[in-house]
């Protein structure tokens, strides 16, 4: 799914993630098939171009290959917006990494504004 995690460190995440009450996760099923999730926070540190506490966050967005182009991810994205809402946020966020074109594309076409490029930086003292 994501190459960057392991099966290991995203099931510990996930797991994290179902027990957080400032979180969620919205599935999409098609004909009893799983085809996508997301999952979505509360931030309540800065997040680069808000100018509210907290904020949504759209922290991760998958839909299997076979089932893109056909609106779920716009689908799953409303639910976290939603929700988002209903937990009291003005304002809602998400990033990408830089190279990540087609989630740039998913951003924009959602109705997103580019907020900021970084690139982050760390060293072993």
């Amino acid at each position: 799914m994501w190459e960057s995690h392991t099966v290991e460190s995203l099931e510990t995440e996930f797991t994290e993630t179902l027990n957080d009450e400032n979180s969620a996760f919205f599935i999409k099923y098609v004909n009893s098939v799983l085809v996508g999730f997301a999952q979505c926070g509360l931030r309540t540190d800065y997040v680069e171009g808000t100018e509210s506490s907290p904020v949504g966050y759209l922290e991760g967005i998958f839909v299997k290959a076979d089932y893109r182009k056909n609106g779920y991810a716009k689908e799953l994205l409303s639910a976290c917006e939603l929700w988002a809402k209903d937990m009291g946020c003005t304002e809602f966020a998400s990033d990408c990494e830089l190279d990540n074109v087609g989630s740039l594309k998913f951003h924009i076409a959602m109705g997103f504004d580019e907020a900021n490029r970084i690139i982050c930086f760390k060293k072993r003292i």
